[in-house]
């Protein structure tokens, strides 16, 4: 009581009251420089006081930039008296803090209001806790940026709350849980950056409302899962340097509509690029280099009004970009073709500063190939003139040396310098 009173009394930075049963209680403490009136981390060494626990309103607690070595001062978050706050905290919070070490307490899982949970950039390791999925009011789930390991426990089966779930940069692996599916409220679903095989899951299509997904720099494989398309409120869907495989064209891409950002970059795609992506209306971002698509790209690309970067690099595609002036003006160095050797742009660019980085100009393979026929038919016809004038002089169109040999050569050299 007195431990309340007192930081509610000297009006602490960082420290909010409330009254109930007309007495002051601490409802919200902010250690680190996360808002202006926070209170600032010290400089000796940090530790968790029983007297944290004594808080019975206590609703929301942040550590920012507080415990700076795992080292020399490391700390972890302790495991007992959570049940001391189980009524009343709705918010924990750790961010940017690479002392704080060790597991995720299992002991978490008895805040049965907690609301939002967010350990960002810490330097937490070891297994997510199964205990997570009795949080059944979780509606922020971040534990980004640590070194968490192991599979993703299938725990989110009761979250149907939750509305942002982030566990990218970690190490992080298996296959993708079912339960997933079951989210059906989040809006932001972010496993990137870790170790995560297996399929995409089919139950991603019941995430109707999810706006964001990024499932980038995994190890996800067997090509695109036909449930995708069902996500229709997606704005961006992010699933790049992921041996994912398979057709582009297994989607039907006119069922997103909402899509921004489409980040299919390296991850061995197939077939040509489907000409359903000039629908997407409202899509500012197409990244499809380094993968192995192939032929003509549609100039139906350049109707899409808010497109601003277009990167195809590294595929096979092939033909003349028909793009006008004034899209390459458009985009410039955001559109990106280089290293697809049968690509080429019209001639009518060269005087233009649109020209495309790493393209060639299609009039040098065409006249390079017309020059290539010419010569072949005149060696081919002065071949068969001289021939013909050989063997009627008596010689064996086989003898290859000598004299009449040389003479021929001399002739169709000099018969091709003339046409030239």
């Amino acid at each position: 009581m007195m431990f309340n009173y007192l930081l509610c009394y000297f009006l602490l930075q960082g420290v909010s009251c409330d009254i109930f049963n007309g007495l002051w209680y601490v409802t919200v403490i902010n250690i680190g420089p996360i808002h202006e009136n926070s209170l600032s981390c010290a400089n000796e060494k940090l530790e968790f006081k029983p007297e944290l626990f004594q808080l019975k309103h206590l609703k929301a607690i942040s550590f920012f930039n507080c415990f700076q070595s795992p080292n020399k001062l490391p700390v972890s978050i302790p495991t007992g008296n959570w049940e001391k706050l189980a009524e009343s905290l709705e918010s924990i919070e750790f961010r940017s803090n690479p002392g704080l070490i060790g597991n995720i307490p299992s002991t978490f899982g008895v805040l049965k209001n907690l609301q939002s949970l967010v350990l960002l950039e810490n330097g937490l390791t070891g297994n997510i806790p199964q205990e997570i999925g009795n949080l059944v009011k979780l509606k922020r789930l971040v534990l980004s940026g640590n070194n968490f390991s192991g599979n993703i426990p299938d725990i989110f089966g009761g979250l149907s709350d939750l509305l942002i779930l982030d566990l990218s940069r970690n190490s992080l692996s298996g296959t993708l849980p079912l339960t997933l599916g079951r989210l059906i409220s989040v809006l932001k679903l972010d496993l990137s950056h870790n170790f995560l095989e297996g399929k995409l899951l089919n139950e991603f299509g019941n995430l109707k409302n999810l706006t964001l997904m990024d499932l980038r720099n995994n190890r996800l494989c067997c090509g695109l899962v036909s449930s995708l398309q069902e996500m229709n409120s997606l704005e961006e869907m992010v699933l790049s340097n992921n041996p994912l495989g398979g057709d582009i064209r297994t989607l039907k891409w006119e069922n997103l509509q909402h899509l921004v950002i489409l980040e299919l970059s390296n991850m061995e795609l197939i077939g040509e690029i489907p000409e359903s992506l000039s629908q997407l209306k409202k899509l500012r971002f197409l990244g499809l280099s380094d993968n192995n698509l192939t032929g003509n790209l549609s100039p139906k690309l350049e109707t899409l009004p808010s497109l601003n970067a277009l990167y195809l690099s590294g595929n096979n595609l092939k033909g003349d970009l028909q793009f006008s002036k004034g899209f390459f003006g458009k985009l410039g160095r955001r559109f990106g073709a280089w290293s697809n050797p049968k690509l080429c742009y019209p001639v009518e660019l060269m005087s233009t500063n649109n020209v495309p980085y790493g393209v060639k100009p299609c009039h040098q393979e065409e006249i390079h190939l017309v020059k290539s026929n010419a010569k072949t038919e005149v060696i081919n016809g002065d071949m068969n003139h001289n021939s013909d004038f050989i063997t009627s002089m008596g010689f064996s169109t086989c003898a290859t040396n000598g004299f009449w040999w040389i003479f021929m050569i001399l002739g169709l050299v000099l018969n091709s310098y003339i046409v030239f």
